[in-house]
Formats: structure tokens, sequence, C-alpha cells
């Protein structure tokens, strides 16, 4: 790695997920524009949010079986590509299959970034991975901020959703000139042998950690992503939510190095799973100003969630490699897509049920989101005893992990 400049490479990874993240958070925040303009029911909303979160795990599979052979830089590129082409389908859109081809575009792109950077990274610094990870993994909540800022923005001053969308072509740009000037390194630190990496992938505790990726992924974005619709009438700032949410998990990814070090990835993984549990079913029950802070609850819960789960594919099952790495994501994304269409339904039905109670339609919204909630809150509560199962053996497991340092290696 001596001509590869990897704070350089770093950021423009760092970027590129920004750019990821911000697919989600304006998206989240124009659903009702998208409903209004072309007539589309929640269920409807639905389909299209999960073709970006189907996409994404598509592009994971392809780039981790793919990574060996043609390595981040070329994955870089089809993100890249992926990205201009869903954006600008995206701005013209007609209805509800060009928003559909166009959002699994983007999901697709977003997939791509992932199946790149995260072998990238944990072979970059191989004894701080986890650590690592979590820090290139501030910047999704990071761009999920600026994200929903910008939408909130854009939207109070009547700017159209087309505008929204437009403006992720500007850090689109820039990652793909940062990236496209650097040289990549050479796998040095990971399994680079996909006929072991597809043997590793027999280990019965990566089957376990697949399963519990499932539940963490849909934990985490299932409130996020339907927060506008969900919490629209309850008397606080959807956008604002995602974004003191998304704040809160970007500075906590920051500084989770010596936390990581000190309870271990099972540990981190136990306790956000307790936290997040917790704040869903209070998210489910709290009025007004009370829903800020089961909101802060919620972000100190999922904060590790995706990152560390990435982190211990890589440490305690090394011999998957990227593939194993893009794989678990890719998973998380795959339950995220397949729940928003029942997500929608829920909200439809709840919605119907609490009309036909004789509640007024801004009531009904409420009376429905707060159900939803309570339905979503079996999630972390399933993976909370899954992880527990995890902790049991954690002693055991400590054996078969890659040798980690006690400090992050520094990026600047």
């Amino acid at each position: 790695m001596k001509n590869v400049n990897k704070n350089q490479l770093f950021v423009a990874a760092c970027i590129s997920l920004v750019v990821t993240s911000m697919t989600f958070a304006i998206r989240a925040g124009i659903l009702t524009q998208l409903g209004e303009e072309f007539m589309l029911s929640n269920q409807q909303l639905g389909w299209i949010n999960s073709m970006g979160f189907f996409g994404f795990p598509i592009a994971m599979i392809f780039g981790g079986l793919l990574y060996n052979k043609i390595g981040a830089r070329k994955l870089m590129v089809t993100a890249f590509v992926c990205h201009i082409i869903g954006l600008v389908m995206t701005i013209m859109a007609g209805g509800f299959w060009t928003l559909i081809i166009s959002t699994f575009f983007i999901g697709f792109a977003n997939g791509s970034v992932e199946a790149a950077c995260n072998p990238m990274i944990a072979d970059m610094f191989t004894k701080n991975r986890t650590a690592m990870l979590n820090r290139f993994h501030v910047w999704f909540p990071g761009g999920i901020v600026i994200g929903s800022l910008i939408s909130k923005f854009m939207t109070d001053f009547g700017m159209g959703w087309q505008l929204q969308i437009a403006v992720m072509l500007i850090p689109t740009l820039i990652y793909g000139y940062m990236f496209f000037k650097q040289e990549f390194p050479e796998s040095e630190h990971i399994e680079t042998d996909t006929t072991k990496n597809i043997k590793g992938l027999a280990d019965p505790l990566f089957i376990f950690i697949m399963i519990c990726m499932t539940l963490t992924a849909i934990s985490e974005f299932g409130p996020q992503q339907w927060v506008e619709r969900i919490l629209g009438n309850s008397g606080a700032s959807p956008m604002l939510v995602l974004a003191m949410v998304t704040g809160i998990m970007a500075i906590g990814r920051f500084f989770a190095g010596p936390i990581v070090h000190r309870l271990n990835p099972i540990g981190v993984l136990v306790m956000s799973a307790l936290i997040t549990t917790a704040a869903v079913y209070s998210m489910s029950v709290a009025e007004g100003s009370m829903i800020y802070l089961a909101a802060i609850l919620f972000a100190l819960g999922v904060c590790y969630f995706w990152p560390t789960m990435i982190g211990f594919t890589s440490e305690y099952l090394p011999r998957t490699g990227a593939l194993g790495m893009s794989l678990v994501g890719g998973a998380g994304m795959f339950s995220t897509a397949i729940w928003q269409p029942v997500i929608g339904g829920w909200l439809d039905s709840a919605k119907e049920t609490a009309v036909a109670s004789g509640l007024t339609d801004e009531v009904a919204e409420l009376a429905a989101g707060k159900a939803t909630l309570g339905k979503m809150m079996f999630f972390p509560l399933a993976v909370l005893i899954l992880f527990s199962i995890l902790f049991l053996l954690r002693k055991k497991l400590e054996e078969r992990r890659v040798p980690q340092g006690h400090t992050a290696e520094e990026v600047v």
C-alpha cells in the first residue's frame, strides 16, 4: 500500500456514503409529495421504498462475489454511474413505475458503495476493523442529517421534490472525482480466495448473524424510513426528529472505538437491542415533545447496529472475506425491502380501523402511526433474545476473533 493514500480513500468513501444516506432521508421527506402528485397509497409508496432497499442487496451479492476479481475501483465506478442514472430518472419520473425503476437504480448504487468500501476499509485498517467501520458509518446518519435538513428547508420554502433529488447530484460528482484520481490498495489482510469465502458461509455462526441482521436492519430503517408518515400529526416535526436521531447516531459512531474495545462487539449488540426495544415502545406511546426524548433513546439504541454487525463478520468470520461482509449487509437491506410494503399496509389498515371508529383524518393518522410502531417493537425484542445467546457464548467466540488493537487508527 506504499502509493495508496488511505486518508483520501477513506474521505471519498465517506462522501459516497453521504450520498447513499441522503437518498434515504430525502425520499422519506418527499413521500407525502409523491403520494399527492401521483395519487399513490401508502402501500404503493412502500413498494417504491422497497426498491431502494431491494436494489441494495442485489448489488451487495454481486459485489461480494466479484470483489476479489474486479476490486473496489470498478465497484465504485458502478456506484457512480447508477447514482447518476437513478437520480436523473427520479427527477424525470412520471408515475409509479418510473419511480420504481429509478429507485432500484439508486438502491443498486447504494449497495455497490457498501460492497466496495466495507472490505476496502477492513483491509486498510485491519487492526481496528469494527472501530474504523463505525467511523466510516458515521456518515450514514451524518448524511441523513444533511438530507433531512435540506428536505425540510426546501419543503418549507415550497421547493418541489425534483429539486430535492437534484441536490444529491453535487456530492455524487464530488465522490466520483475523488475516487477516480486515487490509486486503490491491493487486498492484503482479508481472505481473497472466493472458494474459501464461499466455504466460510457454511459456518453456523454466519447463518446466525445473517438472521440477526435481518432484524437489526428493519429495527433501524423501519421507523426512520416512515418517520414522516408515522409522526406527521404527532405534534413533533418528523424531519427534525430524523435529523436529531441521525445526528446522535453520527456522534456515537465517531466515538465508537473505546466502547467497542471495552464491551467487545457482542456486548455492544446486546446493549443496542435492549435500548432499541425500549425506545420503539416509548415512541409508540409518547405524545408531543416526549416523542423527542423517545427518539433520542432510539438513536442511542440503533447507533451501533449496522457497522458492528459488519465488523463482527469481519473479525469473527474472517474466512468469509468481502463476500461475507457484503452478504450480511445485503441480508439487512433485503429484509428492509420486504418489510416496506408490509409496514405501509399496517398503516393503511390501522388508519381504516381508526376512521371506522369515528376518529377524524389527522387523529386517525396519528393512531395508525402509534399502532404500527407498536408492531415494530417486536423486531428489536426478537434480536435481543438472539444476541443474548451470543453473549452467553462470548468467551468461546473470542478464540476465533481476528486480533484487534486498542485504539483506532487516525484518519484526517
